[in-house]
């Protein structure tokens, strides 16, 4: 082995170590909501709105893949609501949100077709809608039952 030889070899480890580098702490930015609607939920039995919501609008791909990942609660009086450009069935899972969720599944008409009810945080099994829907509200866990909501309660929303 000649000198130089021995000096590339030995000048390897400390090249390798130099380029390492500082580990840079990623920050992840809170998602904070964003009111794009409000949200009136009608019950089926007194045709009256027992429950008003500020909601999100997820209808884009972007916004319907990402949904309430990334956020760390959400206040009882809001939700977000997905819009879908067809009528099917539909699966959700709570990958990368932090906390739970009812899913209710509503069909073109804006009736409540059927419920997921809490959702456990990072659970990426997967909530079917057993009936075919165009829009689906995430809520806090529990408010299905707190409000008391059915199959075949009906929605209404501006934005």
């Amino acid at each position: 082995m000649t000198v130089k030889s021995f000096l590339i070899c030995l000048s390897i480890p400390f090249y390798l170590l130099a380029c390492k580098g500082e580990k840079k702490e990623v920050k992840q930015t809170e998602i904070t909501f964003k009111k794009e609607g409000e949200l009136l939920i009608h019950k089926i039995k007194t045709d009256s709105s027992t429950v008003a919501l500020d909601i999100e609008i997820a209808d884009t791909d972007f916004d319907i893949q990402t949904g309430l990942m990334y956020r760390s609660s959400m206040k009882t009086n809001r939700g977000m609501l997905f819009v879908f450009d067809d009528v099917a069935q539909r699966s959700f899972y709570m990958k990368n949100t932090k906390f739970p969720l009812d899913l209710i599944f509503i069909d073109e008409n804006k009736i409540i077709v059927s419920f997921q009810k809490n959702a456990k945080p990072f659970d990426e099994s997967s909530l079917p809608s057993g009936a075919r829907a165009k829009y689906v509200l995430e809520i806090n866990a529990g408010m299905v039952d707190t409000w008391r909501l059915t199959v075949g309660d009906s929605l209404s929303y501006t934005e």
